[in-house]
């Protein structure tokens, strides 16, 4: 049904605009999103992406972090794809999107990822990176962009000891040497081992995932040039009998520049580095934990050795900077997404690893985290849902992608600890050879001629 409006007299008066309601509804809702004060407790990857983008949208924000230096983090290179790119150009301003390319790696410049075994040998190829839009960036650098992003915003050197939640008020940050702090909502991107999560579900939200890592940086021009030649400019990964795993990773922001301006660089790899991992579990590697230096480079390198790695393919631990090498337990969040952030949505909510705890198996952990805040924040500036309702709507799709990153994470390590059982190692010890076999007949067969 129509319903006819008379016009106003075009002498006279003047109609005043009709205004919607929910129109209003919603400016209203915008402009009390814009006064809302948001505190994120942890400076990570994940809580720094998010206090950028609240910054860049006009929240009041304050992110505490512990550490007193962002460039005192753990790690070395990260990965992040076409998703979380897409994310983050929805928290930093172009010109930082600019300066992360042009201090990346970028993966289609790289030759294709190979799969050896403990004796070096070729056993498969993964696919052509060609088309990929991925890229790999120091840890440092990501984060101090991030950090100059948040500005002022970000507190260093402040450690959050309880989130008071209080009854019908708004919650409470609570530090060990300053004056508490109010928020109209408080995050959790404070890792693996977060004390918001914990203190939400009542409990850890991961656990041991029964692996050891150890880490390190190895130049690649220290290397000898059978190694050069063998490794290549790729990454790869090396699985053995009794649960050993070594994964190098290629990283050039130089001369694999995912974009070429080198006025705008500041990466912390300024020429080839493979980053390596070695993976054991955690029966036999816990002791190696407290180690650093010399003394842990030497004890990783007798793991392998007891395992009769071939001595080449340890080259590249032997050779790395013995002040590089750090060692750290896998922990992992559960797979099911149901059993994600058991809580109840409120004015306190977490993102990145402390719901969802990832190995580095995948590669994708700090991806995950960024795409949780930029979500976050997009229903947080959405004028037509309340906070509460903005919180329930991010953690109902954290839960289903935290699950599916989780997954893959977990598909490697249950790989990796499959071969420390009898059957595992002898199946590993009998079909390597026979993998190395096909992959060379598959190389002779491509060859021209």
């Amino acid at each position: 049904m129509f319903a006819i409006v008379p016009s106003c007299p075009v002498v006279a008066i003047r109609c005043p605009p009709r205004v919607s309601p929910w129109g209003e509804r919603s400016r209203r809702w915008r402009e009390e999103r814009i006064r809302m004060r948001v505190v994120v407790v942890g400076g990570g990857i994940g809580g720094l992406a998010l206090g950028a983008g609240l910054r860049r949208r006009g929240f009041e924000v304050a992110v505490f972090e512990r550490d007193s230096d962002v460039r005192a983090t753990g790690g070395y290179h990260l990965t992040l794809d076409e998703q979380a790119q897409a994310a983050l150009r929805e928290l930093v301003a172009p010109e930082t999107m600019r300066r992360l390319l042009a201090s990346a790696s970028a993966l289609r410049l790289r030759d294709r990822d190979a799969y050896w075994d403990r004796r070096g040998r070729l056993l498969g190829h993964g696919p052509d990176l060609g088309g990929d839009a991925g890229i790999d960036v120091d840890r440092i650098t990501l984060r101090t962009l991030l950090a100059e992003e948040v500005g002022g915003d970000l507190h260093l050197g402040r450690t959050v000891t309880h989130v008071d939640q209080g009854d019908r008020s708004a919650p409470r940050v609570l530090f060990t040497d300053a004056a508490s702090v109010p928020a109209d909502l408080v995050v959790g991107a404070d890792g693996a081992r977060s004390l918001v999560a914990r203190q939400l579900a009542g409990g850890p939200t991961n656990s041991p995932a029964g692996i050891v890592g150890f880490s390190g940086r190895t130049l690649r021009g220290d290397l000898s040039r059978g190694e050069r030649q063998r490794l290549g400019r790729r990454s790869g990964m090396a699985i053995g009998p009794r649960g050993a795993a070594l994964y190098v990773g290629y990283l050039d922001p130089v001369g694999n520049a995912a974009l070429d301006a080198p006025g705008l660089r500041m990466s912390v790899t300024t020429g080839p580095t493979y980053i390596w991992g070695a993976m054991f579990p955690e029966s036999v590697a816990a002791g190696l934990r407290p180690l650093h230096g010399g003394p842990l480079r030497d004890a990783l390198l007798g793991l392998f050795r007891e395992r009769r790695w071939a001595e080449h393919t340890l080259e590249v631990i032997a050779r790395a900077d013995p002040d590089s090498l750090a060692a750290y337990r896998f922990n992992a969040a559960p797979t099911r997404a149901t059993e994600l952030a058991p809580w109840s949505a409120g004015l306190v909510t977490a993102l990145g690893d402390a719901v969802h705890a990832t190995p580095p198996t995948a590669g994708m952990g700090a991806g995950a985290a960024i795409r949780d805040a930029a979500t976050l924040l997009r229903h947080l500036a959405d004028g037509a849902t309340t906070t509460a309702e903005a919180v329930h709507r991010f953690e109902a799709g954290m839960r289903r992608r935290g699950s599916e990153v989780v997954t893959l994470a977990m598909r490697t390590v249950r790989l990796i600890l499959a071969t420390d059982t009898a059957v595992g190692a002898a199946t590993t010890a009998a079909c390597t050879p026979v993998l190395a076999a096909a992959a060379r007949l598959r190389h002779r067969r491509s060859m021209p001629g």
